[in-house]
């Protein structure tokens, strides 16, 4: 468990100082959940929701879910998941949590499953910062720092 812990800081610390800070110690977890990277859009004035993206890695030996999301900066988060119906692609929460696999990810990322802040308590400006925590069936909270990026970013950075 050590060596994970170590692996870990490690991959943490190579991350560019833009992607996503564990304001939390996520290696306290037994289990070995981390937050691996992520970013949020930015949003307009007076827009009520955003989307944020992260990478959870699970280097534990057992499956862990991501059960409930939330943040200072919203009155409410989901975690959501895109998928077609026909030629429209329609938004669908995740009511029973989203699975991180034991010695495997789960990828929140845009057009794909992700995190909705809502009732946005004001804009969130590119080149700040958000406040994000995640509970896990297993594994302590974590709460993380991401950087806010442009509005229509499909990765940190882009």
């Amino acid at each position: 468990m050590k060596y994970l812990a170590l692996a870990s800081l490690l991959a943490l610390s190579s991350m560019s100082p833009a992607a996503a800070h564990v304001v939390a110690d996520a290696q306290a977890a037994p289990d070995g959940v981390t937050i691996v990277e992520g970013f949020a859009r930015a949003t307009l004035p007076g827009a009520p929701v955003a989307g944020a993206y992260v990478t959870i890695a699970n280097g534990g030996t057992i499956d862990d879910r991501l059960i409930g999301v939330s943040s200072p900066s919203a009155g409410r988060m989901e975690i959501h998941d895109m998928i077609m119906t026909g030629d429209t692609m329609k938004m669908i929460p995740l009511s029973d949590g989203l699975l991180i696999p034991a010695g495997g990810s789960a990828v929140l990322e845009p057009s794909g499953k992700h995190l909705m802040l809502m009732e946005l308590k004001g804009p969130l400006v590119e080149g700040d910062r958000v406040e994000v925590t995640l509970s896990f069936e297993h594994a302590a909270p974590i709460t993380v720092d991401l950087p806010v990026d442009t509005i229509n970013a499909t990765a940190h950075g882009h």
